[in-house]
């Protein structure tokens, strides 16, 4: 009795160090995101209405914006994870190194405006690349130099985001392979597996709830995000972001409805997409532990 008395009174002091930070971001985050919900149900004379709703699900141009923000994320995402997953298991020896790890948060360290505009700057058609296949005459021209930056397609963005994000990656990754037991690695070598082997019986089950968790931050981030798709993108089509902000800096206000409401759908999107993944990632690890645990 006298432990579980214990536990309750640490649970309950928990609880009430966390309060005033709970307090202050439920009250913040809360009336922002109630303000924005109730805002894209308004009319401009204050009348509750799903008028800017359905005029998004009339709007071509909206479901444009919405397939390209959603292909750099994802994208960005995927690729960010797998460049970062490799780096990790190929370097994590070498990061047990306090030192070492100054070269992972070099990147995170650069600003993504920052990061965008040398991504521009190199890549572009007047960028250095370009001016250096043409001093080597490998271009005869500086123009034919592939377009990377400011095209439909978003290949700057997500140049951008994949040497932003890499780091991050690796920095969520790393605590993981210091926790797995590669004695289990040297098993499955006895028993005659490869590396895929290893990493597929080994690594994977202990990798995967961060991977998706980590991946669910991405999506959510670069969706969301509005410099990098401002310097980098192109007008038509436009990531939701830029959308979203030349409706509610518009000189009409009767688009300030437009641009809640633009933002709000993917939100909840990547709400639900959340919740299922998290569910997913639980069950995964309940079963993880009754295993370890037999």
């Amino acid at each position: 009795m006298n432990g579980q008395n214990g536990f309750l009174n640490n649970k309950k002091r928990v609880v009430f160090n966390l309060l005033p930070a709970l307090a202050a971001t439920l009250l913040l985050v809360g009336y922002g995101m109630w303000s924005a919900i109730a805002q894209s149900f308004q009319s401009v004379d204050g009348e509750w209405t799903m008028a800017s709703y359905l005029e998004l699900f009339n709007s071509l141009a909206f479901f444009h914006s919405l397939k390209l923000t959603f292909r750099v994320a994802i994208l960005s995402t995927l690729l960010a994870l797998v460049i970062g997953l490799v780096m990790t298991r190929m370097l994590y020896q070498f990061f047990r190194d306090s030192s070492s790890k100054v070269l992972v948060w070099i990147p995170i360290l650069i600003p993504h405006f920052v990061a965008g505009y040398l991504v521009y700057l190199f890549f572009s058609q007047s960028g250095l690349f370009s001016s250096l296949f043409y001093q080597l005459g490998v271009l005869d021209h500086r123009a034919e130099f592939p377009v990377l930056v400011q095209e439909k397609f978003g290949i700057g963005m997500i140049l951008t985001y994949v040497w932003k994000e890499v780091p991050f990656v690796i920095l969520m990754l790393l605590p993981v392979y210091y926790e797995i037991d590669h004695r289990y690695s040297e098993v499955v070598r006895t028993l005659g597996g490869n590396k895929w082997d290893v990493f597929r019986s080994v690594e994977l089950p202990w990798l995967l709830p961060v991977m998706v968790e980590t991946g669910l931050i991405l999506i959510a981030f670069i969706a969301s995000a509005f410099e990098i798709p401002y310097l980098l993108g192109v007008t038509r089509p436009e990531m939701l972001s830029v959308r979203a902000y030349e409706w509610f800096y518009d000189g009409d206000w009767s688009k300030r409805p437009l641009a809640f409401s633009a933002m709000i759908l993917p939100g909840v999107m990547a709400l639900l997409l959340a919740i299922f993944c998290i569910g997913a990632v639980q069950k995964h690890r309940l079963r993880m532990i009754k295993g370890r645990n037999r």
